[in-house]
Protein backbone atom coordinates (compact mmCIF):
# COMPACT_ATOMS: atom_id res chain seq x y z
CA UNK A 1 0.00 0.00 0.00
CA UNK A 2 1.26 2.89 -0.69
CA UNK A 3 0.75 6.44 1.53
CA UNK A 4 -0.75 9.31 0.59
CA UNK A 5 2.49 11.28 0.55
CA UNK A 6 3.89 8.85 -2.36
CA UNK A 7 1.07 9.11 -4.18
CA UNK A 8 1.25 13.15 -4.15
CA UNK A 9 4.84 12.73 -4.97
CA UNK A 10 3.93 10.65 -7.92
CA UNK A 11 1.50 13.55 -9.21
CA UNK A 12 4.26 15.84 -8.41
CA UNK A 13 6.54 13.69 -10.55
CA UNK A 14 4.68 13.45 -13.23
CA UNK A 15 3.20 16.92 -13.32
CA UNK A 16 7.22 18.21 -13.63
CA UNK A 17 7.49 15.72 -16.34
CA UNK A 18 4.65 17.52 -18.29
CA UNK A 19 5.55 20.63 -18.10
CA UNK A 20 9.41 19.53 -18.80
CA UNK A 21 7.35 18.16 -22.15
CA UNK A 22 5.66 21.09 -23.07
CA UNK A 23 8.53 23.22 -22.18
CA UNK A 24 10.51 20.74 -24.69
CA UNK A 25 7.54 20.98 -27.12
CA UNK A 26 7.91 25.32 -27.41
CA UNK A 27 11.29 24.80 -27.23
CA UNK A 28 11.51 22.23 -30.46
CA UNK A 29 8.80 24.62 -32.52
CA UNK A 30 10.94 28.04 -31.56
CA UNK A 31 14.03 26.02 -32.83
CA UNK A 32 12.17 24.79 -36.03
CA UNK A 33 11.17 28.75 -36.34
CA UNK A 34 14.68 29.51 -36.20
CA UNK A 35 15.75 26.84 -38.86
CA UNK A 36 13.26 27.80 -41.34
CA UNK A 37 14.19 31.35 -40.85
CA UNK A 38 18.40 30.52 -40.76
CA UNK A 39 17.55 27.97 -44.15
CA UNK A 40 15.80 31.01 -45.89
CA UNK A 41 18.36 33.23 -45.60
CA UNK A 42 20.94 30.77 -46.49
CA UNK A 43 19.09 29.80 -49.63
CA UNK A 44 19.79 34.20 -50.47
CA UNK A 45 23.43 33.46 -49.91
CA UNK A 46 23.18 30.17 -52.14
CA UNK A 47 21.38 31.99 -54.81
CA UNK A 48 22.51 35.44 -54.53
CA UNK A 49 21.29 38.02 -56.65
CA UNK A 50 23.27 39.48 -59.36
CA UNK A 51 22.84 42.31 -62.41
CA UNK A 52 21.84 39.10 -64.09
CA UNK A 53 18.81 38.03 -61.93
CA UNK A 54 18.01 41.18 -60.44
CA UNK A 55 18.34 45.37 -61.18
CA UNK A 56 21.52 44.93 -59.10
CA UNK A 57 24.45 46.89 -61.23
CA UNK A 58 27.57 44.95 -62.40
CA UNK A 59 29.64 47.08 -60.69
CA UNK A 60 28.09 45.35 -57.81
CA UNK A 61 28.63 41.62 -58.69
CA UNK A 62 31.00 39.89 -56.25
CA UNK A 63 32.31 37.69 -59.22
CA UNK A 64 31.02 38.30 -62.80
CA UNK A 65 28.32 35.95 -63.63
CA UNK A 66 28.84 33.27 -66.76
CA UNK A 67 28.04 34.94 -70.11
CA UNK A 68 25.73 31.57 -70.74
CA UNK A 69 23.15 33.92 -67.65
CA UNK A 70 22.52 36.58 -69.90
CA UNK A 71 19.41 37.63 -71.11
CA UNK A 72 20.36 37.65 -74.59
CA UNK A 73 19.79 34.28 -76.43
CA UNK A 74 22.16 33.15 -78.86
CA UNK A 75 21.58 33.94 -82.57
CA UNK A 76 23.65 31.67 -84.19
CA UNK A 77 25.53 34.76 -86.09
CA UNK A 78 29.62 35.06 -86.02
CA UNK A 79 31.16 38.04 -84.09
CA UNK A 80 31.63 41.32 -85.93
CA UNK A 81 29.89 42.47 -88.93
CA UNK A 82 26.84 41.18 -90.86
CA UNK A 83 26.79 39.96 -94.16
CA UNK A 84 25.37 42.58 -96.26
CA UNK A 85 26.23 45.54 -93.46
CA UNK A 86 27.70 48.69 -94.99
CA UNK A 87 30.81 49.14 -93.90
CA UNK A 88 33.55 52.50 -93.35
CA UNK A 89 36.46 53.49 -94.71
CA UNK A 90 38.56 56.08 -94.93
CA UNK A 91 38.10 57.67 -98.50
CA UNK A 92 39.99 60.14 -100.31
CA UNK A 93 39.19 63.78 -101.40
CA UNK A 94 38.99 65.43 -104.17
CA UNK A 95 40.45 68.59 -103.49
CA UNK A 96 43.51 67.98 -100.87
CA UNK A 97 44.49 71.23 -98.72
CA UNK A 98 48.47 70.57 -99.61
CA UNK A 99 50.12 68.48 -102.25
CA UNK A 100 53.27 67.00 -102.40
CA UNK A 101 55.44 65.26 -105.51
CA UNK A 102 57.32 62.94 -104.83
CA UNK A 103 59.93 62.29 -108.32
CA UNK A 104 63.28 60.37 -108.58
CA UNK A 105 66.06 62.55 -108.71
CA UNK A 106 68.82 59.87 -109.61
CA UNK A 107 68.76 56.62 -111.44
CA UNK A 108 69.08 53.56 -108.51
CA UNK A 109 70.78 51.70 -111.21
CA UNK A 110 73.65 53.83 -112.47
CA UNK A 111 73.81 56.77 -110.70
CA UNK A 112 72.72 59.60 -113.39
CA UNK A 113 70.82 62.73 -112.59
CA UNK A 114 67.16 62.19 -113.84
CA UNK A 115 65.92 65.47 -112.46
CA UNK A 116 64.82 67.18 -115.57
CA UNK A 117 63.19 64.43 -116.77
CA UNK A 118 59.11 64.82 -117.13
CA UNK A 119 57.60 62.39 -114.35
CA UNK A 120 54.53 60.03 -114.88
CA UNK A 121 52.09 59.94 -112.38
CA UNK A 122 51.54 56.55 -111.35
CA UNK A 123 49.71 56.08 -107.73
CA UNK A 124 48.17 58.44 -104.78
CA UNK A 125 48.02 58.45 -101.13
CA UNK A 126 46.58 60.92 -98.69
CA UNK A 127 46.93 61.55 -95.02
CA UNK A 128 44.67 63.43 -92.75
CA UNK A 129 45.92 65.13 -89.69
CA UNK A 130 45.25 68.24 -87.54
CA UNK A 131 47.83 71.15 -87.56
CA UNK A 132 48.98 72.98 -84.35
CA UNK A 133 45.69 74.24 -82.82
CA UNK A 134 46.49 78.13 -81.63
CA UNK A 135 43.63 80.50 -80.26
CA UNK A 136 42.31 83.31 -82.81
CA UNK A 137 41.86 86.50 -80.54
CA UNK A 138 39.44 88.90 -81.43
CA UNK A 139 39.96 92.58 -79.63
CA UNK A 140 36.99 94.93 -79.39
CA UNK A 141 37.28 98.57 -80.00
CA UNK A 142 34.73 101.08 -78.99
CA UNK A 143 34.56 104.43 -80.81
CA UNK A 144 32.32 107.08 -80.10
CA UNK A 145 31.48 110.27 -82.71
CA UNK A 146 30.05 113.89 -82.06
CA UNK A 147 26.69 114.59 -84.18
CA UNK A 148 26.18 118.32 -86.03
CA UNK A 149 23.75 118.69 -83.13
CA UNK A 150 26.32 118.06 -80.35
CA UNK A 151 25.30 114.94 -79.17
CA UNK A 152 28.14 112.11 -78.55
CA UNK A 153 27.53 108.66 -80.37
CA UNK A 154 29.24 105.67 -78.34
CA UNK A 155 29.27 102.38 -79.97
CA UNK A 156 28.78 99.20 -77.44
CA UNK A 157 30.73 95.77 -77.31
CA UNK A 158 28.81 93.24 -78.46
CA UNK A 159 26.76 90.94 -76.44
CA UNK A 160 28.62 88.16 -73.85
CA UNK A 161 31.60 90.71 -74.12
CA UNK A 162 31.49 92.07 -70.74
CA UNK A 163 35.15 91.49 -68.97
CA UNK A 164 38.21 92.90 -70.18
CA UNK A 165 39.29 89.64 -71.89
CA UNK A 166 36.61 86.79 -71.89
CA UNK A 167 36.31 83.37 -73.65
CA UNK A 168 34.03 82.99 -76.86
CA UNK A 169 31.45 80.41 -77.11
CA UNK A 170 33.68 77.89 -79.03
CA UNK A 171 35.44 77.65 -75.59
CA UNK A 172 32.02 78.00 -73.88
CA UNK A 173 30.41 75.19 -75.93
CA UNK A 174 34.25 73.12 -75.76
CA UNK A 175 33.77 73.26 -72.09
CA UNK A 176 29.52 71.96 -71.98
CA UNK A 177 30.81 69.40 -74.59
CA UNK A 178 34.09 67.71 -72.72
CA UNK A 179 31.97 68.33 -69.56
CA UNK A 180 28.78 66.74 -70.48
CA UNK A 181 29.94 64.11 -73.23
CA UNK A 182 33.03 63.12 -72.94
CA UNK A 183 32.35 63.68 -68.69
CA UNK A 184 36.20 65.03 -68.45
CA UNK A 185 37.02 66.48 -64.75
CA UNK A 186 37.75 69.75 -64.60
CA UNK A 187 41.62 69.54 -63.99
CA UNK A 188 41.93 67.22 -67.03
CA UNK A 189 39.79 69.97 -69.27
CA UNK A 190 42.13 72.38 -67.56
CA UNK A 191 45.44 70.54 -69.38
CA UNK A 192 43.41 69.52 -72.29
CA UNK A 193 42.68 73.15 -73.25
CA UNK A 194 46.43 73.88 -72.36
CA UNK A 195 48.09 71.54 -73.95
CA UNK A 196 45.82 70.82 -77.22
CA UNK A 197 44.61 74.24 -77.71
CA UNK A 198 46.95 76.54 -76.22
CA UNK A 199 44.25 78.24 -73.89
CA UNK A 200 44.80 79.01 -70.32
CA UNK A 201 42.11 78.51 -67.88
CA UNK A 202 41.54 77.86 -64.47
CA UNK A 203 39.19 75.55 -62.63
CA UNK A 204 37.03 78.63 -61.50
CA UNK A 205 37.03 79.58 -65.37
CA UNK A 206 35.40 76.26 -66.57
CA UNK A 207 33.19 76.54 -63.39
CA UNK A 208 31.80 80.39 -64.88
CA UNK A 209 31.93 79.00 -68.40
CA UNK A 210 29.34 76.46 -67.16
CA UNK A 211 27.40 78.54 -65.27
CA UNK A 212 26.69 80.54 -68.57
CA UNK A 213 26.53 77.55 -70.74
CA UNK A 214 23.74 76.15 -68.60
CA UNK A 215 21.70 79.88 -68.29
CA UNK A 216 21.53 80.27 -71.90
CA UNK A 217 20.72 76.02 -72.17
CA UNK A 218 17.56 76.46 -69.54
CA UNK A 219 15.36 77.29 -71.98
CA UNK A 220 15.61 74.50 -74.18
CA UNK A 221 15.87 72.09 -71.09
CA UNK A 222 12.05 73.78 -70.00
CA UNK A 223 11.36 72.80 -73.84
CA UNK A 224 12.76 69.62 -73.58
CA UNK A 225 10.43 69.01 -70.45
CA UNK A 226 6.86 70.15 -72.00
CA UNK A 227 8.08 67.49 -75.28
CA UNK A 228 8.19 64.76 -72.92
CA UNK A 229 4.89 65.58 -70.85
CA UNK A 230 3.10 65.47 -74.28
CA UNK A 231 4.91 62.52 -75.61
CA UNK A 232 2.44 59.27 -76.18
CA UNK A 233 4.88 57.00 -74.92
CA UNK A 234 7.52 58.08 -71.95
CA UNK A 235 10.50 55.66 -70.55
CA UNK A 236 11.00 56.49 -66.55
CA UNK A 237 13.88 55.60 -64.00
CA UNK A 238 15.91 56.90 -61.51
CA UNK A 239 19.41 56.02 -59.79
CA UNK A 240 21.56 56.99 -56.64
CA UNK A 241 23.92 59.71 -57.22
CA UNK A 242 26.76 61.45 -54.29
CA UNK A 243 26.58 65.01 -53.40
CA UNK A 244 29.71 65.63 -50.70
CA UNK A 245 28.79 62.16 -49.54
CA UNK A 246 25.31 62.09 -49.58
CA UNK A 247 23.04 60.59 -51.25
CA UNK A 248 21.00 61.74 -53.95
CA UNK A 249 18.78 60.54 -56.87
CA UNK A 250 18.49 61.57 -60.63
CA UNK A 251 15.40 60.75 -62.15
CA UNK A 252 15.10 60.43 -66.14
CA UNK A 253 11.90 60.67 -68.45
CA UNK A 254 12.41 59.68 -72.22
CA UNK A 255 11.65 58.18 -75.51
CA UNK A 256 13.43 57.45 -78.67
CA UNK A 257 13.55 61.49 -79.51
CA UNK A 258 13.96 62.92 -75.78
CA UNK A 259 15.58 62.82 -72.88
CA UNK A 260 15.34 64.87 -69.56
CA UNK A 261 17.03 64.41 -66.06
CA UNK A 262 16.20 65.86 -63.33
CA UNK A 263 18.22 66.09 -59.46
CA UNK A 264 16.58 65.42 -56.50
CA UNK A 265 17.38 64.49 -52.75
CA UNK A 266 14.31 61.69 -52.32
CA UNK A 267 13.00 58.81 -54.57
CA UNK A 268 9.35 59.28 -53.94
CA UNK A 269 6.16 60.68 -55.74
CA UNK A 270 7.52 64.00 -54.35
CA UNK A 271 9.55 64.92 -57.13
CA UNK A 272 7.55 63.10 -59.83
CA UNK A 273 4.77 65.92 -58.88
CA UNK A 274 7.04 68.74 -58.75
CA UNK A 275 8.50 68.02 -62.32
CA UNK A 276 4.99 66.65 -63.43
CA UNK A 277 1.98 68.36 -61.39
CA UNK A 278 -0.77 67.56 -64.23
CA UNK A 279 1.11 63.74 -64.78
CA UNK A 280 1.21 62.31 -68.31
CA UNK A 281 -2.74 62.18 -69.54
CA UNK A 282 -2.39 61.12 -73.33
CA UNK A 283 0.84 58.71 -71.98
CA UNK A 284 1.82 55.46 -71.85
CA UNK A 285 4.38 55.35 -69.01
CA UNK A 286 7.29 52.74 -69.08
CA UNK A 287 9.03 51.54 -65.72
CA UNK A 288 10.19 49.05 -63.54
CA UNK A 289 7.13 48.75 -61.26
CA UNK A 290 8.67 51.15 -58.61
CA UNK A 291 5.38 52.21 -56.73
CA UNK A 292 5.85 55.88 -57.05
CA UNK A 293 5.02 56.03 -60.77
CA UNK A 294 1.82 54.33 -59.90
CA UNK A 295 1.08 57.69 -58.54
CA UNK A 296 1.31 59.44 -61.75
CA UNK A 297 -1.36 60.33 -63.84
CA UNK A 298 -1.38 58.49 -66.84
CA UNK A 299 -3.22 56.87 -69.73
CA UNK A 300 -1.98 53.50 -68.88
CA UNK A 301 1.47 51.62 -68.01
CA UNK A 302 4.08 48.97 -68.76
CA UNK A 303 6.25 47.23 -66.74
CA UNK A 304 9.73 46.50 -68.08
CA UNK A 305 10.20 43.25 -68.98
CA UNK A 306 13.81 43.17 -68.80
CA UNK A 307 13.86 43.87 -65.08
CA UNK A 308 10.86 40.80 -64.89
CA UNK A 309 13.19 38.38 -66.87
CA UNK A 310 16.14 39.04 -64.35
CA UNK A 311 13.37 38.70 -61.35
CA UNK A 312 12.92 35.27 -63.14
CA UNK A 313 15.93 33.86 -63.46
CA UNK A 314 16.77 34.68 -60.00
CA UNK A 315 13.27 32.46 -58.88
CA UNK A 316 14.36 29.79 -60.91
CA UNK A 317 17.52 29.52 -59.53
CA UNK A 318 15.99 30.23 -56.19
CA UNK A 319 13.78 27.65 -55.94
CA UNK A 320 14.25 25.23 -59.14
CA UNK A 321 10.25 25.32 -59.81
CA UNK A 322 8.64 25.26 -63.32
CA UNK A 323 6.68 28.25 -62.40
CA UNK A 324 9.31 30.93 -63.18
CA UNK A 325 10.36 29.01 -66.50
CA UNK A 326 7.10 29.04 -67.59
CA UNK A 327 6.56 33.08 -66.75
CA UNK A 328 9.49 33.74 -68.47
CA UNK A 329 8.68 31.66 -71.66
CA UNK A 330 5.36 33.77 -71.86
CA UNK A 331 7.08 36.88 -71.86
CA UNK A 332 9.57 36.02 -74.05
CA UNK A 333 6.97 34.35 -76.24
CA UNK A 334 5.41 38.09 -76.03
CA UNK A 335 8.53 40.00 -77.04
CA UNK A 336 8.29 37.99 -80.23
CA UNK A 337 5.21 38.37 -81.04
CA UNK A 338 6.04 42.33 -80.83
CA UNK A 339 8.19 41.51 -84.09
CA UNK A 340 5.50 40.01 -86.08
CA UNK A 341 3.01 42.41 -85.31
CA UNK A 342 2.21 44.88 -88.46
CA UNK A 343 1.33 48.66 -87.76
CA UNK A 344 -2.33 47.76 -88.79
CA UNK A 345 -2.75 44.41 -86.52
CA UNK A 346 -2.46 46.81 -83.24
CA UNK A 347 -6.11 47.91 -83.71
CA UNK A 348 -7.45 44.41 -84.48
CA UNK A 349 -8.18 41.39 -82.19
CA UNK A 350 -5.21 38.95 -82.68
CA UNK A 351 -5.82 35.54 -81.42
CA UNK A 352 -2.47 34.78 -80.41
CA UNK A 353 -2.49 38.06 -77.96
CA UNK A 354 -5.42 36.09 -76.43
CA UNK A 355 -3.32 33.24 -76.09
CA UNK A 356 -0.33 34.91 -74.49
CA UNK A 357 -3.65 36.51 -71.81
CA UNK A 358 -5.18 33.10 -71.34
CA UNK A 359 -1.48 31.62 -70.18
CA UNK A 360 -0.84 35.13 -68.15
CA UNK A 361 -4.36 33.95 -66.04
CA UNK A 362 -3.41 30.32 -65.48
CA UNK A 363 -0.17 31.39 -64.27
CA UNK A 364 -1.37 33.94 -61.85
CA UNK A 365 -4.16 31.53 -60.23
CA UNK A 366 -2.12 28.45 -60.04
CA UNK A 367 -1.22 27.14 -56.47
CA UNK A 368 2.33 28.08 -55.46
CA UNK A 369 4.03 26.29 -52.78
CA UNK A 370 3.48 28.36 -49.48
CA UNK A 371 7.40 27.51 -48.81
CA UNK A 372 8.31 29.44 -51.60
CA UNK A 373 7.79 32.87 -50.26
CA UNK A 374 9.67 35.41 -52.47
CA UNK A 375 7.98 33.29 -55.73
CA UNK A 376 4.78 33.81 -54.20
CA UNK A 377 5.27 37.81 -53.72
CA UNK A 378 6.22 37.82 -56.91
CA UNK A 379 2.88 36.04 -58.28
CA UNK A 380 0.98 38.67 -56.05
CA UNK A 381 2.43 41.83 -57.95
CA UNK A 382 2.10 40.21 -61.29
CA UNK A 383 -1.57 39.75 -60.13
CA UNK A 384 -2.02 43.60 -59.07
CA UNK A 385 -0.29 44.66 -62.38
CA UNK A 386 -1.09 42.22 -64.67
CA UNK A 387 -2.88 44.71 -66.88
CA UNK A 388 0.97 46.98 -67.50
CA UNK A 389 2.60 43.50 -68.57
CA UNK A 390 1.64 42.81 -72.33
CA UNK A 391 0.52 46.95 -72.91
CA UNK A 392 3.39 47.02 -75.48
CA UNK A 393 1.61 44.18 -77.49
CA UNK A 394 -1.15 47.32 -78.37
CA UNK A 395 0.83 49.97 -78.85
CA UNK A 396 2.86 50.47 -81.83
CA UNK A 397 5.77 52.99 -80.32
CA UNK A 398 5.39 51.32 -76.75
CA UNK A 399 8.69 48.91 -76.29
CA UNK A 400 8.81 45.92 -73.95
CA UNK A 401 11.11 46.78 -72.02
CA UNK A 402 12.25 50.31 -70.23
CA UNK A 403 16.68 49.58 -71.43
CA UNK A 404 16.27 53.42 -73.00
CA UNK A 405 15.60 54.79 -69.70
CA UNK A 406 18.70 53.10 -68.44
CA UNK A 407 20.66 53.94 -70.76
CA UNK A 408 19.73 57.70 -70.24
CA UNK A 409 20.53 57.09 -66.55
CA UNK A 410 23.30 55.08 -66.57
CA UNK A 411 26.04 58.47 -68.48
CA UNK A 412 25.25 59.19 -64.84
CA UNK A 413 26.97 56.90 -62.88
CA UNK A 414 29.61 56.82 -66.11
CA UNK A 415 30.01 60.65 -65.32
CA UNK A 416 30.59 60.24 -61.41
CA UNK A 417 32.95 56.85 -62.18
CA UNK A 418 35.44 58.96 -64.19
CA UNK A 419 34.46 62.46 -62.22
CA UNK A 420 33.72 61.58 -58.92
CA UNK A 421 31.10 62.95 -56.60
CA UNK A 422 29.60 66.08 -57.34
CA UNK A 423 30.48 69.33 -55.07
CA UNK A 424 27.51 71.31 -55.11
CA UNK A 425 23.62 71.40 -56.44
CA UNK A 426 24.64 73.81 -59.15
CA UNK A 427 27.00 71.69 -60.14
CA UNK A 428 24.31 68.15 -60.38
CA UNK A 429 21.95 70.85 -62.16
CA UNK A 430 24.55 72.11 -64.73
CA UNK A 431 25.70 68.51 -65.51
CA UNK A 432 21.75 67.64 -66.17
CA UNK A 433 20.81 70.60 -68.15
CA UNK A 434 23.67 70.00 -70.78
CA UNK A 435 23.13 66.23 -70.12
CA UNK A 436 19.56 66.33 -70.96
CA UNK A 437 20.32 68.84 -74.31
CA UNK A 438 23.61 66.07 -75.63
CA UNK A 439 21.36 62.85 -74.79
CA UNK A 440 17.98 64.71 -77.06
CA UNK A 441 20.79 65.91 -79.97
CA UNK A 442 22.25 62.45 -80.31
CA UNK A 443 18.92 60.60 -80.16
CA UNK A 444 17.98 63.04 -83.38
CA UNK A 445 21.38 62.23 -84.89
CA UNK A 446 22.72 66.16 -84.60
CA UNK A 447 26.63 67.19 -83.58
CA UNK A 448 26.26 67.57 -80.09
CA UNK A 449 29.20 70.49 -80.56
CA UNK A 450 26.89 72.09 -83.25
CA UNK A 451 24.55 72.34 -81.25
CA UNK A 452 25.99 73.41 -77.73
CA UNK A 453 27.89 76.08 -80.08
CA UNK A 454 24.28 77.73 -80.95
CA UNK A 455 23.36 77.73 -77.39
CA UNK A 456 26.67 79.22 -76.28
CA UNK A 457 26.41 81.88 -78.66
CA UNK A 458 23.23 83.41 -77.84
CA UNK A 459 24.00 86.61 -75.62
CA UNK A 460 22.50 88.78 -72.92
CA UNK A 461 22.26 85.61 -70.50
CA UNK A 462 25.34 86.71 -68.18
Amino acid sequence: MHSNKDIEALFKKVEDLTNHVGHLENEIKDLKRENEMLKEKLAKYENPKNSNNSSIPPSKDENRPFRSKSLRKKTGRKPGGQKGHEGTTLEMVSNPDKVIDHSPQYCECCGKDIGAIAGEFVERRQEIDIPPVTPVITEHRVYKKQCSCGYVNTSSFPGGVQASVSYGPMIESLTGYFHSRQYIPFLRMQELFRDIFSVPISEGGIHCLLDRLSAKALPLYHRIRDMVVNSPVVGTDETGGRLNGEKIWIWTWQNEHLTWLRGTDNRGYKTIGESFSKGFTNTVLVHDCWRSHFQTGVQTHQLCTAHLLRELNYLEERYGQRWPVRFRKLILDGIDQKKKISSVDYYKSLQEITDLEKRLKKLLVFRIDEKHKELISFQKRMLKYQDFIFTFLYHPKVPPDNNGSERAIRNVKVKQKVSGQFKSWKGVDNFLILRSITDTVLKNKQPVLNALNLIAKLAGTD
